[in-house]
């Protein structure tokens, strides 16, 4: 039995479907500037958790070649880079190092576990993110939502936190239950 090169080569189709699965995780979250401006850390978050999880595992577990992720941080990164170019750099560091972890821990995507791993690990890894940027580069008169990602309350983060996580769990199980259906159903094919 042959065993798999751990970097595949990605087809135009497999591209397309994942510019796809950005353009739907972007139209889902179109609720964001409903609670941008809301002060408290991780309520974006909390907000999009879902989307950003649910979207990345199907995307993972169709085309299961690593850099999955990376590719739907890009797509949906190119349209964030106008309005926040930090986010963009957000989206693509934390795609790299959910695929990272996922890949060290199961070397590929063949197993489901592998694909949930990386769809919940991508978006709760930018809060410690967001947090250390805007530490960093100070926050002037950038308003109360910004505060709260340097300043919060540690309760409140740690409780956000925590949802961000649960909320990012379900989506990435939830994915990879729709996966599993369209794929038997033959409307997901390898």
């Amino acid at each position: 039995m042959e065993k798999k090169k751990l970097f595949q080569k990605f087809t135009v189709k497999d591209i397309v479907f994942l510019a796809i699965i950005s353009a739907v995780t972007l139209v889902t979250s179109a609720v964001m500037p409903l609670v941008i401006a809301v002060p408290v850390f991780g309520i974006i978050q909390v907000a999009l958790g879902f989307q950003f999880s649910v979207f990345p595992a199907i995307g993972v577990m169709k085309v299961r070649k690593p850099g999955s992720v990376v590719f739907v941080a890009i797509f949906s990164g190119i349209v964030l880079v106008f309005m926040n170019p930090v986010m963009f750099a957000c989206l693509a560091l934390c795609a790299v190092i959910a695929e990272a972890v996922s890949l060290a821990i199961f070397k590929g995507y063949e197993k489901d576990a592998a694909c949930f791993l990386a769809g919940a690990l991508y978006l709760p890894l930018s809060l410690p993110f967001l947090h250390l940027w805007y530490k960093a580069i100070g926050i002037g008169d950038s308003g109360e939502a910004v505060k709260a990602l340097v300043n919060p309350k540690p309760l409140t983060a740690v409780l956000m936190s925590l949802a961000v996580v649960a909320i990012c769990c379900l989506g990435a199980f939830v994915g990879v239950k729709i996966s599993k259906e369209l794929r038997k159903s033959g409307a997901l094919k390898k």
